[in-house]
């Protein structure tokens, strides 16, 4: 497992594994890695031949009062679980100077609704700090696949929506959300929950399982579940941010469920803010 740091070896080590006739599978992360990150990395191995994974906190992805300072960070923890995986063939570890230089002028900002709802709508600029970041690692890697988790649902229908636009030579697949064994959707933040803050946490999870029994039962209003979910959320004292239904297409509100749709629910827990999501498949 080779690790690298400047964009110009990740170039040079790409075209040679291009050259040699490798399909390439890429996982950006932000590094601090848990099981689902390694999900992703086991699914880039089997549809791909060589797999990229990059590990940087993106500065330009978080707000003036955001956690970036924070955020937890453990390279050697990193790269020992990519190590142990033995399907990952390049790391790329760049600093804050390799990807944005003193001089950094130049940023893509997808022009929709995608970005400004939801996610967009409670942190003002995160989407343009995405978007720059992974169009950026596009280039720099050139991969035939990129892998993205189903937990940042938004997230991936607006990069979904990049590469079409951009005309980048690659295929986006996204991994479902893996959970810990009571459900929790795993993420990095999970760390700075409490122990008494992980119980509360379940709540999230609780309520997305209510809406899919309620849905199962015949329950298609969206209003009428989403009510149910802010109710039960709010018996548990956690603070919600923002509770919607939405297209799993076009990320626009629905009144009924159609036949696939998405729940997501961003919440403070303590002072950690969650988020986590299900899929609403109906047939019609």
């Amino acid at each position: 497992m080779k690790i690298m740091t400047k964009v110009p070896e990740v170039q040079e080590y790409v075209k040679k594994l291009k050259k040699r006739g490798n399909t390439i599978g890429f996982v950006p992360t932000m590094g601090y890695l848990h099981e689902g990150h390694i999900s992703l990395v086991e699914k880039a191995a089997a549809e791909t031949q060589k797999v990229i994974v990059s590990i940087f906190v993106n500065p330009t992805q978080f707000g003036p009062n955001e956690d970036f300072g924070k955020y937890p960070r453990n390279e050697k923890r990193d790269l020992k679980m990519l190590k142990a995986t033995k399907k990952v063939s390049c790391v790329f570890m760049p600093d804050r100077a390799e990807m944005y230089a003193d001089d950094f002028a130049t940023y893509v900002n997808m022009e929709n609704y995608m970005t400004g709802i939801l996610e967009g709508a409670s942190r003002p600029g995160h989407f343009r700090g995405v978007t720059t970041v992974v169009a950026k690692l596009l280039n720099i890697v050139q991969p035939d696949k990129l892998f993205l988790g189903q937990k940042d649902f938004q997230q991936a229908a607006i990069l979904t929506q990049m590469v079409k636009d951009m005309n980048y030579p690659a295929s986006v697949v996204i991994c479902p959300t893996v959970r810990e064994k009571d459900g929790l959707a795993m993420s990095s933040r999970n760390t700075y929950l409490s122990e008494a803050e992980r119980q509360e946490a379940l709540i999230i999870f609780k309520s997305l399982q209510m809406a899919e029994s309620m849905i199962e039962l015949g329950e298609h209003d969206a209003e009428a579940v989403l009510k149910e979910i802010r109710r039960k959320i709010k018996e548990a004292n956690v603070e919600i941010d923002y509770v919607e239904a939405f297209d799993a297409i076009t990320l626009k509100k629905v009144d009924k469920f159609t036949e696939k749709s998405v729940i997501a629910i961003a919440a403070m827990v303590g002072k950690t803010r969650l988020i986590d999501n299900t899929i609403i498949e109906i047939k019609i």
